[in-house]
């Protein structure tokens, strides 16, 4: 009988070392989720040192219902993601198979692709915002050079969400790159081969071999980056702030704007989970588009 309940533990060993992690991971997952919750459906003030909590639901929905930018920012937030995004999964694959395609110099191209990825957000929204400056921006200095008129990049409602889209374009390129690259040198070699003593041609061989076989890799990249691009605040918010006007205001500057500069805590964590719902209701869209083009 002890023979067998060792053996038995023994048997589901891997399984219950992993108990601590994760029980761990549900504590630090659903009390700030809980408390999100709880926040969303009550209004909080701060009074002789003391944080007040009164439930105002209806409140609080009313708040969202009435909110002249938040619309404006989910429009923006939107065409950030899909606009990003998109570029970002083409430019990615593309430099993937270029650069798997280079017979000498692999290693330092991959590690100069990579570097855009290392730097941290700050600096880049620095760099950027000094890059686009209408008078000594190296933007409108080539303009200047070439006979054309200088653009202002940030300040125009027509350029700016175009101009910060570039900005994290540039930023999160290699990180799709990254991810597709380790799959395209997974690829086995007699397969393209064999496709190319077929006749293939060379965009024949991306579209009926590479990205069929690179569709787990696209996924796995699609999904995260669509994540962080609904989650994009630094760079924006050190660019532009939202402006002018509302033309750049993504969903998490409204955000922090909600929480710390009008100090509205429970209505900033209805916002939290709206923005919650529609990054899952945008990956579940995702997923079924997938699904359907790996099935067709």
């Amino acid at each position: 009988m002890r023979q067998s309940i060792v053996v038995a533990l023994n048997r589901t060993f891997k399984h219950w070392s992993l108990l601590p992690a994760v029980v761990l991971f549900v504590a630090l997952t659903i009390f700030p989720i809980a408390n999100l919750v709880r926040m969303s459906v009550s209004t909080i003030e701060f009074a002789e040192g003391q944080a007040r909590w009164t439930f105002t639901p209806a409140h609080n929905f009313s708040l969202l219902l009435a909110d002249t930018v938040l619309w404006p920012a989910a429009v923006n937030t939107l065409v950030f993601v899909v606009v990003a995004v998109a570029v970002e999964m083409a430019l990615g694959l593309g430099l993937a198979l270029l650069v798997a395609r280079l017979g000498r110099g692999k290693g330092l191209a991959r590690t100069i692709m990579v570097l855009p990825i290392l730097v941290p957000a700050v600096a880049i929204g620095s760099m950027w915002k000094l890059m686009y400056n209408y008078d000594f921006g190296v933007f409108n200095q080539a303009l200047t050079a070439l006979g054309m008129a200088p653009v202002n990049w940030l300040g125009s409602t027509s350029v700016a969400l175009a101009s910060v889209i570039l900005v994290d374009i540039w930023h999160w390129v290699p990180f799709v790159f990254l991810v597709l690259f380790a799959a395209v040198e997974g690829v086995p070699n007699d397969v393209i081969e064999a496709a190319r003593i077929d006749g293939a041609t060379d965009a024949q061989i991306v579209r009926r071999i590479m990205i069929p076989l690179l569709k787990p890799a696209l996924a796995i990249a699609l999904i995260f980056r669509s994540i962080l691009a609904f989650k994009t605040f630094d760079e924006v918010f050190l660019l532009t702030s939202g402006g002018p006007g509302t033309s750049t205001e993504l969903v998490s500057v409204h955000l922090y704007k909600v929480f710390f500069e009008e100090n509205q805590l429970g209505y900033g964590a209805l916002l939290s989970l709206a923005l919650i719902a529609a990054i899952v209701a945008f990956l579940a869209v995702s997923r079924g588009a997938l699904a359907a083009g790996r099935s067709a």
